[in-house]
């Protein structure tokens, strides 16, 4: 009978904690922790909340009857750290040293493998992280702009894609090094990847490039942009809050809500409908990109992310793709799932842990 694996997984977010403990893949508690404003703004950077956090935990093992000498091993959310491959890292002193300082960028998912080594270290047990959004698998030729000052940076939902592309993988019933996807995720901000062989070679970062969504511009024509910036009009944390925020569905409609924006376009709203078609036309563009980068042989495009709930998001994109690939719908972003399912992969041995 094989081993049963006991998981403590943990995600970090700006105002909570998401906690939960799974036997396998099976989840027996998970849990929301909401942090107030009140509460964290006493705490200056974001890895001062460790300790925090932490207790809290803890409290929430217990009240749960979950002893950490049960545990096999602690997962944790990735955070901003250097570029690498995908795939399940352990935590390691490097990897601790590069989450406090930030390396790419302080974010509450920097605590989130902070918070994996402290517990886990206490029992002897391992600590990972699973796909961060630092992923950076991205080939030579898709690094390159047309400004030698600047290059195309990996930053995406890669918990969540490589997630989806493992699962459509085993729907095709294929070898993952003979498989090439078009990956979508829909949410606040819309990432795509173009998956080959398993490695996410080339991307749309929602904070620079790529179709607008529900929270960000995306790609912008530059010259009106420039013009913007320069006009003296914004401050610099306002112009990043036009861009990552406020911007897409938000700046056009006022809200995110996907429902609220199918309610309004069911009473008539041509504007609502306006809009949400622009944005399906976007996206759908960017999937044709992609395509193009693994030369049309696209073995299926799958969407996933919470939006992908949506049926009439969905059909307005797979009208404009359905004739590059088949459409896979894997709906939703169940990130304690898929920390976990990273965990197990490596305690079955079914993939190494990699090193930082």
């Amino acid at each position: 009978m094989q081993k049963q694996y006991r998981i403590l997984s943990i995600n970090p977010g700006s105002t909570s904690t998401k906690i939960a403990f799974f036997i396998d893949a099976q989840p027996v508690f998970v849990e929301t922790v909401r942090h107030s404003t009140d509460e964290l703004k006493k705490y200056e950077k974001i890895t001062d909340q460790y300790e925090y956090r932490r207790q809290l935990i803890l409290r929430t093992l217990a009240n749960n009857a979950v002893e950490i000498n049960e545990l096999d091993a602690v997962v944790g959310r990735g955070g901003l750290i250097k570029p690498l491959a995908s795939g399940t890292y352990r935590v390691n002193d490097a990897m601790c040293a590069d989450l406090k300082i930030g390396v790419q960028g302080e974010h509450a998912s920097n605590l989130g493998g902070l918070l994996a080594r402290g517990i886990a270290d206490t029992v002897g047990i391992p600590a990972f992280i699973v796909d961060p959004v630092c992923v950076d698998e991205l080939e030579a030729v898709a690094r390159i702009t047309g400004l030698p000052e600047i290059s195309r940076r990996s930053l995406v939902h890669a918990l969540n894609l490589r997630a989806a592309a493992l699962r459509a993988t085993a729907e095709l019933k294929r070898a993952v090094a003979d498989t090439n996807l078009v990956l979508v995720h829909l949410g606040g901000g819309v990432s795509l990847a173009a998956s080959k062989g398993g490695k996410m070679i080339d991307i749309s970062n929602p904070n620079d490039e790529g179709a607008f969504s529900p929270e960000r511009a995306g790609g912008l024509p530059m010259q009106e942009f420039m013009k913007m910036c320069m006009s003296g009009k914004f401050s610099v944390p306002q112009l990043k809050k036009k861009l990552v925020g406020t911007a897409g569905l938000v700046a056009h409609l006022g809200t995110s809500d996907g429902k609220e924006i199918l309610h309004r376009i069911n009473e008539g709203d041509k504007k609502a409908e306006l809009i949400m078609n622009a944005m399906a036309y976007n996206i759908a563009k960017q999937v044709g990109a992609l395509a193009t980068v693994l030369f049309g042989a696209v073995n299926a495009i799958v969407l996933t992310g919470g939006l992908a709930h949506s049926a009439y998001l969905t059909s307005l994109i797979g009208e404009r793709v359905n004739w590059i690939a088949p459409i896979l719908l894997f709906p939703g972003e169940d990130e304690m799932q898929s920390l976990t399912e990273g965990a197990l992969r490596v305690l079955r041995g079914e993939e190494p842990a990699q090193e930082y």
